[in-house]
């Protein structure tokens, strides 16, 4: 007889950079996305995704993961290049605004839970901008924060896959 664990579909991880690239601070989630993409320490079968600022139509890209991890330049009023991780009833209550983008992170979140699958784990790593005028370069602290950010999302993805295989066995 199998256990409820072992018939269980294997995890599907997704990281989502998040952000306009062409908002100087706000692009920080999709170039740590490329970075990812050149990273040797990032699982094979993680989907590393560049969302942009493509809002909702992104649902059809997460709909059905069971661990999301967001990239995301999060205006929580810190100093410049400081990293946040916001998950659970943290998000819950991330008001609209936080995020610098029209459509914010909590209305893609609000969406996701309503129509996934089943609703994943999610995790959001904040950078706190310093600019979002117009720019494709990244601000100084933006920028020496990456580095952290990227060690930050693999230790997450390490942890989320950890846990996955401890609560299989």
């Amino acid at each position: 007889m199998q256990t409820v664990s072992s018939m269980s579909e294997p995890a599907k991880v997704v990281v989502l950079g998040l952000g306009n690239i062409l908002h100087s601070d706000d692009g920080v989630g999709p170039q740590a996305i490329d970075k990812l993409r050149q990273d040797p320490r990032v699982p094979k079968d993680v989907s590393l995704i560049e969302g942009g600022t493509l809002g909702l139509e992104l649902l059809s890209y997460i709909w059905d993961c069971t661990h999301l991890l967001v990239l995301d330049a999060v205006d929580v009023g810190k100093p410049p290049g400081t990293l946040v991780r916001l998950s659970g009833e943290e998000l819950n209550g991330l008001p609209g605004n936080s995020s610098v983008h029209q459509l914010g992170v909590s209305d893609l979140l609000v969406a996701l839970r309503v129509l996934a699958k089943q609703p994943p784990q999610v995790a959001l790593l904040g950078v706190q901008p310093a600019s979002t005028d117009w720019g494709t370069d990244l601000s100084p602290d933006v920028s020496a924060a990456m580095n952290s950010l990227l060690d930050f999302a693999v230790e997450e993805l390490r942890c989320q896959l950890n846990s996955d295989a401890g609560a299989a066995a």
